[in-house]
């Protein structure tokens, strides 16, 4: 916390303007005939008005108040003192998720329970959201086609929220790699965040949409944005190419080389929590951001004395009429 400071101390310069205005403009006495008056008189009255000069009346005392308090409101008197801030990292995430029929296969475990794809995907995601504080994260689902889930923002609980919500059938069956890449693409298109990246997850192989994922990922790195995938899934086409259910790794293998990021497999929850980890590692870390500076305003102390000392002011002058 910091001492007492003035948002505009240049306002004090404004303390003696009545008294100069007094001095240069002062009331003369209008001219005009009288009677003549004996000199012990005069002397008297001279005495009598010098000394009334050196009192101040009530209403003179008020008046003063009211404008050296509503100088020094104008001044801003404020104590600073600091609060600690984010660390901004200086990158724009958007997460583009598989959410094709494929995702509904029950072939992972949760805290030693079978469980979804989808689940596993819930809970790894949400995880890796919330512990990206400083990032402006936004998601996008994609399966036959592609949806803009959540905005990219820094209220990581809304996103993570929205993540949770997701479910099958909302965007189709099908798996549509390209489309989901684009339209991540699409939205961080605006971005002027020094780093830029999408986040691919998929537990299939492209086979609908009129984006080729490759073509896509060219656009990526011409744009600046890393591409990272993950290959979700117990099988891949290398192994079973027959299989509907299993992932075409090498072909997320491919858009990551492309899109300058690296690609990752994960058969288990646990190999899914590792590749969202190592993602982190591989983006360099957040920056120190400055301080937040706040203010504690007092100047409603001197304006409330200026407020009072001039009602004070018109109420004596009504009663006075």
């Amino acid at each position: 916390m910091n001492g007492l400071e003035l948002a505009t101390p240049f306002a004090l310069a404004l303390l003696p303007a009545p008294l100069l205005l007094r001095a240069f403009f002062g009331v003369r006495a209008a001219p005009g005939g009288g009677l003549p008056l004996p000199a012990t008189i005069r002397e008297r009255l001279g005495a009598g008005a010098s000394a009334n000069r050196l009192r101040l009346s009530w209403r003179e005392i008020a008046a003063a108040l009211a404008w050296i308090g509503l100088v020094l409101a104008l001044a801003g008197p404020r104590v600073a003192g600091e609060v600690a801030a984010l660390p901004a990292a200086g990158r724009d995430i958007m997460l583009a998720l598989d959410l094709s029929g494929s995702m509904t296969k029950t072939d992972f475990e949760l805290d030693g329970v079978a469980a979804s794809r989808l689940a596993v995907l819930k809970h790894v995601g949400a995880e890796l959201i919330r512990r990206r504080a400083g990032d402006r994260i936004g998601l996008v689902v994609f399966a036959e086609t592609a949806f803009a889930a959540a905005p990219s923002s820094f209220d990581l609980r809304a996103v993570s929220a929205t993540l949770e919500e997701m479910e099958i059938g909302l965007v189709g069956r099908s798996t549509a790699i390209g489309e989901g890449l684009g339209l991540a693409l699409k939205r961080l298109s605006d971005s002027t965040a020094p780093s830029r990246l999408v986040i691919l997850l998929s537990d299939g192989a492209n086979n609908t949409g009129s984006s080729e994922p490759a073509a896509v990922a060219e656009l990526a790195r011409g744009m600046g944005v890393k591409i990272f995938t993950i290959g979700l899934g117990v099988d891949d086409t290398s192994s079973k190419p027959d299989d509907p259910d299993a992932v075409d790794f090498a072909a997320l293998q491919h858009i990551a080389e492309i899109g300058g990021g690296a690609a990752f497999r994960a058969r288990t929850g646990a190999e899914l929590g590792a590749a969202t980890r190592a993602i982190e590692a591989l983006v360099a870390g957040p920056a120190p951001a400055p301080p937040t500076i706040i203010f504690r305003e007092f100047w409603i102390y001197p304006g409330a004395l200026a407020f009072v000392a001039a009602a004070a002011l018109v109420l004596s002058t009504r009663e006075r009429r």
